[in-house]
């Protein structure tokens, strides 16, 4: 047996509805852009472009219905509403068709972003990661088996703070669709159980201060909720 210098982690998981076991989650991935309306807001061009990816370290889960505190080093904290990939097969340069196979779940999610410093990043041709990857950016709700929820390639995903609606749109609206998001992102990396994909978010994103309560929906989904307090 194995001796280490410090104990070991604990294992970032996520609850399932109807379930006592949990998704173990090694990875985070997530798609930018993945809406066209949501793409002009951020000032690009949304004509199909190819998918492109960052990822968020597994230890910033933080499930629905948490208190986190407003986080360091930004003036500007976003919201991003999304549907959320678990998979549940190895899978590697696959087609749309196998990929549509090795999604084992869903969940809803808020892809939560200093966006003042991801701006810089773009500004100055560096990395996101300390835009996207920080403490508590990754929220998300029980995952739901795919065989429960049906494709989710439509239905109305929305978010509000305050009871106020922010972002209304619907899955169709994806450029991308949750098979084809697989089975590109299966081009780059062998994909296995306990990758999660966070599927891109609709136009309306925006900021949130402490004292805010942030509510998201998306149909056949659990409700997800986030309040936001005081920094540390």
């Amino acid at each position: 047996m194995s001796e280490y210098i410090f104990p070991l982690p604990v294992q970032p998981s996520v609850a399932v509805r109807g379930s006592s076991a949990r998704y173990a989650v090694s990875r985070i991935f997530c798609v930018g852009r993945n809406y066209a309306a949501h793409a002009r807001e951020m000032g690009s061009d949304p004509d199909r472009e190819p998918p492109f990816y960052f990822s968020k370290p597994a230890t910033a889960l933080v499930p629905s219905g948490s208190t986190v505190a407003y986080p360091p080093a930004t003036k500007n904290y976003h919201y991003e509403m999304e549907l959320v990939i678990a998979i549940g097969a190895p899978v590697f340069k696959v087609t749309p068709e196998v990929a549509r196979a090795a999604v084992w779940g869903f969940g809803a999610g808020l892809d939560m972003t200093r966006r003042d410093l991801q701006a810089d990043a773009k500004a100055n041709g560096r990395p996101w990661d300390t835009a996207k990857g920080f403490d508590q950016s990754a929220i998300i709700t029980e995952l739901v088996r795919a065989s429960e929820t049906g494709a989710m390639d439509k239905g109305s995903i929305t978010l509000a703070v305050n009871g106020v609606e922010k972002q209304r749109g619907d899955l169709a609206d994806m450029i991308w669709s949750v098979p084809e998001i697989v089975a590109n992102l299966s081009q780059f990396y062998h994909l296995h159980p306990g990758d999660l994909i966070y599927t891109g978010t609709p136009e309306g994103v925006g900021p949130v201060v402490p004292g805010d309560i942030i509510t998201g929906h998306i149909d056949g989904l659990p409700a997800l909720s986030l309040n936001i307090v005081a920094p540390d």
